[in-house]
């Protein structure tokens, strides 16, 4: 039985990809998540002026430091609802994928592009 990661979703339309809102953001706080089972951090993302600062928890432990992410550009999905996380309030989905251990690396822009930019 394949678990998550590795199972192939079915296929999508356009129009359900289109409802998934993934925007630019840059970090402009991180610091250790208190209280969450795995190790994470709580980020404050900037998404520029018509979305504003947003909270994000991130499983991002193994290859970051706090210090690190601030001023880094990275991709969210910005319309899920928020969740709670060790008492946090996690109002994005911060994106990343798997290295061959499992830790997450982040997505990001190669370039430097304007805040609230939506992926297509």
């Amino acid at each position: 039985m394949a678990d998550e990661e590795t199972e192939r979703p079915g296929e999508i339309t356009i129009d359900d990809f289109q409802r998934v809102d993934v925007r630019v953001g840059r970090v402009v706080a991180a610091e250790p998540l208190k209280g969450a089972r795995k190790p994470a951090y709580a980020l404050r993302i900037d998404f520029g002026a018509e979305l504003g600062v947003r909270q994000s928890s991130a499983q991002i432990t193994e290859h970051y430091q706090p210090e690190a992410l601030i001023g880094q550009l990275v991709l969210a999905v910005v319309n899920f609802p928020p969740r709670r996380i060790a008492g946090f309030r996690s109002e994005v989905l911060t994106l990343g994928v798997a290295d061959d251990a499992g830790a997450v690396v982040l997505i990001a822009p190669r370039s430097d592009v304007p805040l609230g930019a939506r992926l297509f």
